[in-house]
This record gives C-alpha cells, sequence and structure tokens, in this order.
C-alpha cells in the first residue's frame, strides 16, 4: 500500500526546514542544543581523538576520502569545512555519514561512528576561535588502521571475484547482469560476515576529481546457487537474496545465531548491477570476502531479508517537501537486526513507524544521502521485537527542488526507476522471523538484560511492558 501526501505536523517540513537552518548558520553558531566548551579546545587535546575515532579510518593517505586527516598540519586548512559539515548532524552531507537522528527513535548500533553534541559543540568551538595546535604532549598516539586493501571483517575465509567489467571514460550508465563465478567451495559452511570491495585492475586517463570516481561498479546484487537444489529453488537463488553491494556501504555481519549457508560446489551469481563511468577508461572487479563460521556450527534461528518498496512513486517538479509512505504488515514474530534506507537523488530522509493495536511508535529516522548507502545494525538488546501482525510504516521525505544539490534539473518531475535520477523508496531490512516460544524467550531475556519490569515502555519492543505478553495482555493493544 502507498499514500503520498505532504507532512502536515512538524515532521516533514522539520527535514526541509532544517536545510535552510543550516544553510544560513552552519559557520557561526553551533548546531542547536549544544553549549559551546569553557576551556580552549585544542587539536592534541580534544579534536585528534574526535577524528581517530570517527573520521580517519576514510580520511587517511590512499583511502577513500579526498583529504587525509591525520596530523594538525593537514587538519588545519580543513577546520571550518570539517565545522560545517560535523553540524549537519543527520543531512545529505553530514560527516561522518551517519544519518540517525538522536532525538527519537532506537539509538543503540553496533559500528556507530556518530559524533555526540557534546564533540560537536567542541568542533566549533576550536574552528571558531582560529583552530589551535595545543600541548604537543596531549596527542594521542597514532591509530593502527587496517591497510586500505584489507578487510573490516578480517582476513576472509573465502574471496569469490565478479567477472570483470570494463566501463569508457565517458558513457552512459548500464544496467544488467555481471555473470557468476564458482565459489570452489569442497564443503558446505556456513558465513558469519561478508564484504565488498572494489578491485581497479587497469586505469587509463584521469578520472573524474570526486569520489564516486573511485569506483565504477555503484551496484551489483549477490546470489549463491545450490547445486543440488531443485530447478525452481535455484532460479530463485539466482535472483540475490543476499546482501547488495553499494558504494559506501559497510560490511555485513550476520547475527550470531543466524550464520548463512554456502553450499559445496556453490556458484555466487551476479543477476544485476549498474555501471557508471568516471572519466577513465576503466577496468574493474568485484571481490565479495566471506568469513565462516568454524566447522560444526549450526544456526538456531534463520535471518533473511524482509523488504518492501513503492513502485508507485510520484515527485512534482521544483517541490522540496513531498512526502510518501508504504506498508508492511509483520506477518510472523520478528526480530528486525538491520534497517538499510535506499532512495535516490532526491531522497533525504526516512522513518520507520511500528503500529500494534492502539500504539504507534516511531522506531527510527534517518537522514539519506544518495552517495553513502548506511546499513544501520541494531544493538542486540535494540533490535526491534515485533509480534506477528504489526504494522510497519515507511515514510519517505523528497527534495524534488534546487536547494537539492543531489538532483541535476528539479524542473523535471520524476518517478520510479533504477537510475539514479529515477526514485526508489526501499527498506532492505534484515530478521529473524521467531516462533511463539522463541519470541518468548527473546523477551524475557530482553527484560531481565535491560530491568524492565510491567508497564515499561521499551522502544521497538511493544509487548516488554506486559505480564502475560503472548496471552491476553497482548490482545488489548
Amino acid at each position: 500500500m502507498t499514500t503520498r501526501g505532504r507532512a502536515d505536523g512538524s515532521s516533514g517540513r522539520r527535514a526541509v526546514a532544517s536545510w535552510a537552518v543550516f544553510g544560513v548558520l552552519a559557520f557561526p553558531l553551533a548546531a542547536a542544543g549544544q553549549t559551546a566548551p569553557r576551556e580552549q579546545v585544542t587539536f592534541t587535546k580534544d579534536i585528534a581523538p574526535i577524528l581517530q575515532r570517527s573520521c580517519q579510518r576514510c580520511h587517511r593517505p590512499d583511502s577513500l576520502a579526498p583529504m587525509s586527516l591525520i596530523d594538525y598540519e593537514e587538519v588545519r586548512p580543513w577546520a571550518r569545512s570539517i565545522r560545517q559539515r560535523t553540524a549537519l548532524r543527520d543531512k545529505p552531507g553530514a560527516m561522518p555519514p551517519w544519518y540517525v537522528e538522536k532525538d527519537i527513535g532506537i539509538q543503540q548500533f553496533k559500528n556507530d561512528p556518530s559524533l555526540s553534541d557534546e564533540e560537536i559543540a567542541k568542533i566549533a568551538a576550536w574552528a571558531d576561535n582560529g583552530a589551535p595546535r595545543g600541548d604537543p604532549a596531549d596527542m594521542p598516539p597514532p591509530v593502527a588502521f587496517i591497510d586500505v586493501d584489507e578487510w573490516e571483517i578480517g582476513q576472509p575465509d573465502l574471496i569469490v571475484s565478479s567477472p570483470s567489467v570494463e566501463v569508457p571514460a565517458e558513457a552512459p550508465d548500464w544496467w544488467g547482469p555481471h555473470g557468476e563465478t564458482p565459489s570452489g567451495l569442497t564443503e558446505d559452511r556456513y558465513v558469519a560476515a561478508l564484504e565488498f570491495k572494489e578491485v581497479t585492475e587497469s586505469r587509463t586517463g584521469a578520472a573524474r576529481d570526486t569520489v564516486g570516481a573511485l569506483f565504477v561498479i555503484h551496484h551489483a546484487v549477490l546470489g549463491v546457487v545450490d547445486p543440488n537444489a531443485e530447478k525452481a529453488v535455484q532460479e530463485r537463488q539466482r535472483l540475490g537474496g543476499w546482501p547488495t553491494h553499494e558504494v559506501g556501504r559497510n560490511a555485513d555481519v550476520f547475527d550470531p545465531e543466524a550464520g548463512r549457508l554456502m553450499p559445496a560446489g556453490a556458484t555466487v551469481v551476479f543477476p544485476n548491477g549498474h555501471l557508471h563511468s568516471n572519466g577513465a577508461d576503466t577496468r574493474a572487479r568485484l571481490d565479495v570476502g566471506f568469513k565462516f563460521h568454524p566447522r560444526g556450527y549450526q544456526p538456531t534461528v534463520r535471518e533473511q531479508g524482509i523488504s518492501w518498496a513503492s513502485v508507485d512513486l510520484d515527485l512534482e517538479p521544483m517541490d522540496p517537501d513531498q512526502e510518501i509512505d508504504i506498508y508492511f504488515t509483520v506477518p510472523r514474530h520478528l526480530k528486525m537486526t538491520i534497517f538499510e534506507p535506499h532512495m535516490h537523488a532526491a531522497g533525504v530522509r526516512m522513518c520507520l513507524e511500528a503500529i500494534w493495536g492502539q500504539m504507534r511508535e516511531t522506531l527510527n529516522c534517518v537522514g539519506y544521502d544518495h552517495s553513502w548507502v548506511r546499513v544501520y545494525t541494531y544493538a542486540d538488546d535494540a533490535a526491534p521485537l515485533l509480534p506477528k501482525g504489526t504494522i510497519l510504516r515507511l515514510v519517505g521525505y523528497f527534495n524534488n527542488s534546487p536547494t537539492n544539490p543531489n538532483v541535476p534539473d528539479p524542473r523535471n518531475w520524476s518517478g520510479a526507476g533504477m537510475r539514479s535520477v529515477d526514485q526508489m523508496l526501499i527498506n532492505l531490512a534484515r530478521g529473524i522471523y521467531l516462533t511463539d516460544e522463541q519470541f518468548a524467550a527473546e523477551l524475557a531475556g530482553r527484560r531481565e538484560r535491560l530491568g524492565s519490569g510491567t508497564g515499561d515502555n521499551v522502544v521497538g519492543c511493544p509487548l516488554c511492558g506486559l505480564d502475560d505478553p503472548l496471552g491476553a495482555d497482548a490482545g488489548d493493544q
């Protein structure tokens, strides 16, 4: 189901209004709600630790970002830009690229690099006061990052490469299948984590001076085909079903109790992908690294994709404030492990709500920037626990106007499609469907670990506050 309208309260307009506020006030003022530190903020004592934790993994020599932010001499020329980008917080263009809104919904995620209000205020105070170096004795020791060619998940147990692709320096975007590769796996293994890396095999000419120019593979769908499965099952497997490679995507780690099976003799397929030119004649491939559970591991539950999308998108030209919502009814008890918003150039925000009986609760709102795809993995005791019958409402906010720099020509109407100038509204979520017994055990365990009791409100767990969560009490909601 899809509906379209405008934000009649503050939610949609708040997203657009924030653009205007930051556009005018980002430089002279700290972000809203922040209090500037009283003591002088210096690079060595205050700013360097923030950069080490949240920025330097990308902003270092030969890495993804366009400048290195390791030492003072490198950072000082960018002080005002760092101030402006971090003040954006959860808006497109924010750094670090983590867009979860801090004032609503679930806040506990794995591998969260975002900055606190205090850290953003320190950066603002530092930049506004001339970006002082400080006492060299306060400088923390350098962080030992992995090499850009190493893997976030650790050295993979198996690396499978896609067939190579060749993209001319100047060419229209291309969509289609990328072929397949035998895994070479000789025994059944369960996958604990996987990670994608685009590898440039050759490049001729000067690529464009943008982050996107480092790549030619915008996205690629991934499937794993079991050679012993029935033909109908193999055809479904060829369509995908595993995490999708996207530019900027972080590594995928499956729930520890829900490893994904990669059967012996499996074929890894790339049924659909999107190629784009980068200004240089480029030959490239995708490497997919798989990290396995130990031999003998057996999953107790199954983690799977739980996605819903709209194909009925209708964006008016020159309109900065457009809202579209779609719905999904949870067919069985669900533990949602991943929230992954996906939109295109006009998308600026997405909210996920859960409706259970008379309760309506916002699980998360996140900004969206088509230049940086983010996968938000819930912390174990924060993952939404939703009873069967819960209605999930996904709300997308779109800015198809000149105030959105991602839109090439906002004078055009825009509808659904695969091109970045077309639109998408998808939640590429993952989760675990649970039996009554499994769900009751999850509820009891969470209540015990969180110390919650009857009547307590636990965001994302509508039954956690009930004495008899799967009995008469639940039916009263």
